[in-house]
């Protein structure tokens, strides 16, 4: 279910699967409304954890079934963490929750100052000591890469290695992959769709538009 389009990059999984093209060509029309374009983000959220959670270390227990059969199970091993980015980031939490329905959330506020287009950070939730051993960052749209590239120092200085940071995306440019994975080769990076082009207010061309004010209709 990865794509092998020419854009490559170590570490970068770009799905290619016929739902999450539908979906995503859904999210780019501009006549689609709040509740489908929240459904779209929620469905690729969906996908992309199912994919990105492949290799997760399980663990093994014996069970009984209701006929009274024994049988021998796996729970997932390690201590899951979502951390959205807000705001866009909370409309991929749901999808991820349902997976993993024990993992603790937390949140990280960066908005992109529109002149300079760099990340400024105005809210964290992150604990003071790391309480999980996986880390999700949720971002559905990776543009420049500098919010991303934030989030991540954000997560490393709690004190989660890259190694155990999983990045989602429902889209990104080529240009944030790039500038993310030369600052974070380690980095596991899943996105559903990569575009081409940046305006040059920093935009993603062709693009899903403003991901937040489409998820909560302002």
């Amino acid at each position: 279910m990865v794509d092998n389009s020419p854009f490559s990059l170590d570490g970068v999984h770009v799905l290619s699967h016929p739902l999450v093209r539908a979906k995503l060509s859904v999210l780019r029309q501009a006549s689609t409304s709040s509740k489908v374009f929240r459904e779209g983000i929620h469905d690729i959220s969906f996908i992309l954890g199912v994919e990105a959670s492949r290799d997760i270390k399980e663990t093994i227990f014996q069970g009984t079934t209701p006929v009274g059969a024994t049988f021998t199970g796996t729970e997932i091993a390690p201590s899951i963490g979502l951390t959205p980015i807000l705001r866009a980031g909370l409309g991929m939490t749901d999808a991820m929750l349902s997976l993993f329905p024990s993992a603790r959330t937390y949140h990280i506020g960066l908005f992109r100052e529109r002149v300079s287009l760099q990340p400024v950070e105005y809210y964290s939730k992150l604990p003071r000591d790391p309480t999980v051993e996986l880390c999700f960052l949720l971002d559905p749209l990776v543009a420049t890469g500098g919010t991303a590239c934030a989030a991540i120092n954000m997560i490393q200085d709690w004190g989660i290695p890259v190694r155990s940071i999983k990045f989602l995306v429902v889209l990104a440019s080529e240009t944030g992959l790039q500038r993310i994975h030369a600052e974070f080769p380690e980095l596991e990076i899943w996105v559903a769709g990569v575009d081409d082009n940046l305006t040059n207010e920093g935009l993603i061309w062709p693009g899903l538009g403003d991901t937040g004010d489409r998820l909560f209709h302002t």
